[in-house]
């Protein structure tokens, strides 16, 4: 493990936790390019809007959910990386608290910071360096051990100098508190995809390792690596790559704590030829029943695996899409165009096989959630114990938001 030298900062926080301003509902109607039919979804007890960092330019939210249901989510402001939790099922949020600044924090596209929880550890990640624009870039940690009160870091991940410095990565915590970060890596020629590893909330970090090398040369430029950790302590890792002028969807799988990673398989039943980066990564949870489930983008369609990689489910057509699932369903949002329509769709998850020449039972229409949104993500409590909550950036008046949705009981059509 290679140490770094910890910085402590204590922010204010205050113990009550602040109401942010409710957003009033859009206008929905069921737009004629998405099949099934969509409902549009209404403010309720159970479904509440939330606005967060409206003098700030906040931007590329992400979310996490701990064992208590509460809520914690980073953002990036310019060049600052903010936190803010809420401790009532995400009805509220504290004032946003600044972490960092970095020089040039890399932000846009699913750039930006990351949040995990492990244990009673909060830990952020966000890359950034001196010069931006792809320039130089590394990638750093910050942890608090009191709910955010205070902040512990940077702590730098990656082990060769500004090989993060495309901007694009991802975290994930396991369920006995280690951690492991992913990441596009530039050390070699090309772009590889590396990882590295903490036991100790983000304080130090194991040499980095690869994780996949491409035949081709190099992964997809630009689109962001995703990872989980199994019910049974497996590691997987998903990125986009790029061989002979296809740009799909991979995964690969560590049983020994990302030490080494199985030989990658394509997810889906089809090829993505393309000659270019489309800057859409996906993302993939621990499922019911100890499945893994992806979702991604094939030119634009919007496309599910839950029980068998090659198997494709259809949700729509879009952009942008992100998952999660908690020990009963998968929950999947995704845009009609960036910026555009934001929809959410509650799926059952695969299950025992029905029987021969039985009809499966349909899935529930997509909910359109928002007009004019950007890059959503969508957190479960893995538990059960907390709410759904999704959360996106949107333009007003030339700065950028977040909103942040709550739905505290399952919605039904």
């Amino acid at each position: 493990m290679r140490p770094s030298t910890p910085m402590r900062r204590s922010i204010p926080f205050l113990a009550a936790v602040a109401l942010c301003c409710p957003a009033a509902s859009p206008e929905v109607a069921s737009p004629d390019e998405i099949t099934p039919a969509v409902t549009a979804a209404s403010d309720s007890p159970t479904s509440k809007t939330v606005r967060i960092g409206e003098s700030l330019n906040a931007r590329q939210p992400q979310l996490a959910i701990d064992a208590a249901g509460h809520v914690h989510l980073t953002f990036g402001a310019d060049a600052r990386v903010y936190y803010t939790l809420s401790t009532d099922r995400g009805e509220s949020f504290s004032p946003p608290i600044q972490i960092a600044k970095l020089p040039s924090l890399a932000l846009g596209m699913r750039r930006g910071p990351r949040i995990a929880v492990a244990g009673k550890t909060i830990v952020v990640t966000a890359i950034g360096g001196q010069r931006g624009g792809g320039q130089e870039g590394d990638l750093f940690a910050w942890r608090s051990d009191d709910s955010g009160r205070s902040w512990q870091g940077p702590f730098t991940i990656n082990d060769a100098a500004n090989s993060a410095r495309e901007g694009l990565h991802g975290m994930a915590a396991s369920t006995t508190g280690d951690l492991y970060c992913a990441w596009l890596d530039l050390r070699e020629k090309g772009t590889q995809i590396f990882g590295a590893r903490s036991t100790d909330g983000g304080v130090t970090w194991s040499k980095n390792s690869l994780v996949y090398r491409s035949p081709g040369g190099s992964v997809c430029e630009c689109c962001h690596p995703s990872l989980v950790y199994g019910p049974t302590g497996a590691l997987h890792v998903m990125w986009r790559n790029s061989l002979a002028g296809d740009r799909d969807l991979y995964f690969s799988t560590s049983t020994d704590n990302g030490a080494t990673f199985s030989p990658s398989a394509r997810l889906g039943g089809d090829r993505w030829k393309l000659d270019a980066c489309p800057m859409d990564g996906g993302a993939i949870v621990a499922a019911p029943h100890g499945d893994i489930a992806t979702i991604w983008r094939r030119d634009d369609q919007i496309l599910l695996t839950a029980d068998a990689p090659a198997d494709e489910q259809r949700l729509g057509t879009g952009l942008q899409p992100w998952l999660a699932a908690d020990q009963q369903k998968i929950y999947a949002v995704w845009l009609a165009k960036r910026p555009g329509d934001l929809y959410l769709a509650t799926l059952a998850p695969p299950g025992k096989a029905p029987p021969r020449n039985a009809k499966a039972a349909p899935q529930p229409a997509p909910i359109k959630l928002a007009s004019n949104a950007r890059d959503p993500v969508v957190a479960a409590p893995p538990s059960g114990r907390g709410p759904l909550v999704i959360a996106w950036e949107s333009e007003q008046n030339r700065s950028s938001i977040i909103h942040v949705r709550s739905l505290s009981a399952p919605l039904s059509r």
